[in-house]
């Protein structure tokens, strides 16, 4: 092998060599600060919720994995909980919702923030034991309340039915 062959083999191995090690130097990014993850935060904070202004329960919601997460922890007023996780696909430009119940119910809602509202959508089960369209709307208001309206269709989403109008203040 030629003087001039060797020397290139030998800075070709060195450099594959070192571009392990300087990646390895780089810290690692946590956190989700653009300004797209943080649409929801105004649902963020302890919560006292009504519905039709009669108490319907309680929400706690706290802020997860560095920024990425909303956690959410209802307490209904009549025994019921329930544990939301809330996270912004960056690469879709989507927001996700997954939805547990302690009566086994779980939902999984994908939507989009606009015009101050974050609207989410997905199906559960009706009656019948079909695919059942749900729609819930998040909408900030000028008091610094939140209203949360849960709809669901029986129709494939001709129209829609409310099954829950909450107000939320915060504590």
């Amino acid at each position: 092998m030629s003087k001039r062959l060797s020397a290139r083999v030998a800075l070709c191995c060195l450099t594959l060599a070192a571009a392990p090690l300087a990646a390895q130097g780089q810290a690692p990014v946590f956190g989700c600060t653009a300004p797209a993850t943080r649409q929801f935060d105004f649902w963020i904070g302890d919560w006292n919720v009504t519905v039709g202004g009669k108490p319907a329960g309680t929400n706690q919601i706290t802020v997860e994995e560095d920024g990425c997460v909303l956690h959410e922890h209802w307490k209904g007023s009549r025994g019921g909980t329930g544990q939301s996780f809330n996270f912004y696909d960056q690469q879709k430009g989507e927001w996700h919702q997954v939805w547990i119940s302690n009566q086994g119910n779980f939902l999984h809602l994908v939507g989009r923030f606009a015009d101050n509202r974050l609207v989410l959508e997905g199906s559960a089960p009706g009656a019948d034991g079909q695919p059942q369209p749900q729609r819930l709307t998040f909408v900030r208001n000028d008091d610094g309340t939140v209203r949360q309206l849960w709809e669901a269709s029986a129709d494939t989403g001709r129209t829609w039915a409310v099954v829950f109008d909450g107000l939320y203040r915060r504590k």
